[in-house]
């Protein structure tokens, strides 16, 4: 499997180019983000890796370009830039085709990533278990599946056969792919395994009558802190981006004496690569058959309604969602995390919102305990109502 980073480039400085829409949207300008708040995440996300961040830039751009992504000018200033600050890797907060990837590449004489490429590698450097494994490896093959369109210059063509009467037999490029297809074959078998085992042990709790609860959020919105909080577990949890990719259950007792099985699952953040979604199908099953989605937010954020949407999206690919994203679910329930960082002015605001309608939350502190048997008083409620 080819690798976009190697242990040497995690030694380089990098340099984060975000594209800004002429709007000042940023990439998602329908997300009301700002184009710092998106740089912020990029960058976050390339210290997740263990990259240092040299130079950083918000490009505005008002049309992609076929070739290079950005005019002309932007492209040559963004390589001097690079090359001033020492930085051999560019990352770009965007989606590059092959081709621009391939061009800026050439026009930059250094490494360029995108964002999918980033978010995948980071993915690759977390995955632990087996499973997180093979899932990673397949999203990894079919991005690098799509870069094989004259991505690189050893593509050339081979002869087959013996002297001048051999036909010009396949590509490198096309022996690559099938290689890759291959490959991508083996790891769809064995994640169907996965997903079959994961269906029995479902089938096996719901035979012991376990409600099961799944955790879901943004990316570092405090799940693992949470989880940790209320099951006491000791995972990890380092604050970073992606920090949990394999899920964990405990049991959880309620106020109410019920027993009920947490799950912390892989966080989301916005444009998530489908091939990690589609790669992580077996996981994200967990919260499909859950009898209750808590939805944990971090509240404090300045981005935290455009990051509920995104959540929401993702929720609705997956079908926990019905009707389309941004419609609350019976099934959710929200955890309106980090409300230690908030004013208490706006604490007691938050405690109210039950009783205003939506969907029902609870503010919380994973960190400090505030507000942890309201929560628990939340899902009890809630597993009632399901049934």
């Amino acid at each position: 499997m080819v690798v976009a980073i190697d242990e040497r480039a995690l030694e380089e400085k990098v340099c984060i180019v975000h594209p800004l829409a002429s709007d000042g949207g940023g990439r998602g300008a329908r997300r009301v983000r700002s184009g710092a708040a998106e740089m912020e995440e990029a960058v976050g996300l390339a210290e997740a890796l263990g990259l240092r961040v040299s130079a950083r830039a918000l490009i505005p751009v008002r049309q992609k370009r076929a070739g290079h992504f950005f005019g002309k000018g932007q492209a040559e200033k963004i390589g001097d830039m690079a090359r001033a600050s020492g930085s051999g890797l560019v990352v770009v907060n965007g989606s590059l085709s092959p081709v621009q990837q391939r061009n800026l590449e050439k026009l930059w004489q250094s490494k360029v990533l995108d964002r999918t490429a980033l978010i995948l590698e980071i993915f690759g450097a977390r995955a632990r278990t087996q499973e997180a494994r093979l899932q990673t490896e397949l999203a990894h093959l079919a991005y690098q599946r799509s870069r094989l369109v004259r991505s690189w210059t050893h593509l050339e063509r081979q002869r087959g056969g013996a002297g001048f009467l051999g036909g010009p037999g396949e590509t490198q490029g096309e022996a690559d792919r099938r290689q890759i297809s291959s490959r991508m074959v083996v790891l769809r078998r064995r994640l169907e395994s996965v997903r079959r085992r994961r269906a029995l042990h479902r089938a096996a709790r719901a035979k012991r009558a376990y409600p099961t609860v799944a955790l879901v959020g943004y990316t570092n919105a405090g799940k693992s802190t949470l989880f940790n909080r209320l099951t006491g577990a000791g995972l990890p949890a380092l604050g970073r981006l992606f920090d949990t990719l394999d899920p964990t259950t405990r049991a959880l007792s309620l106020s109410d004496g019920r027993v009920v099985l947490l799950s912390d699952t892989v966080g989301f953040i916005s444009d998530l690569p489908m091939n990690l979604i589609t790669a992580f199908r077996a996981t994200l099953e967990e919260v499909r058959e859950a009898s209750l989605v808590v939805h944990v937010r971090d509240i404090s954020h300045a981005d935290r309604e455009a990051q509920k949407r995104d959540v929401e999206e993702i929720l609705c690919s997956l079908g926990v969602i019905g009707g389309g994203a941004g419609l609350p679910c019976p099934r959710i329930v929200e955890f309106l995390n980090k409300t230690d960082i908030l004013p208490s002015r706006e604490r007691r605001v938050l405690g109210s919102r039950e009783r205003c309608g939506g969907v029902p939350s609870a503010a919380v502190s994973a960190r400090t305990g505030l507000g942890i048997s309201d929560a628990l008083g939340l899902i009890s409620r809630s597993l009632s109502d399901c049934g």
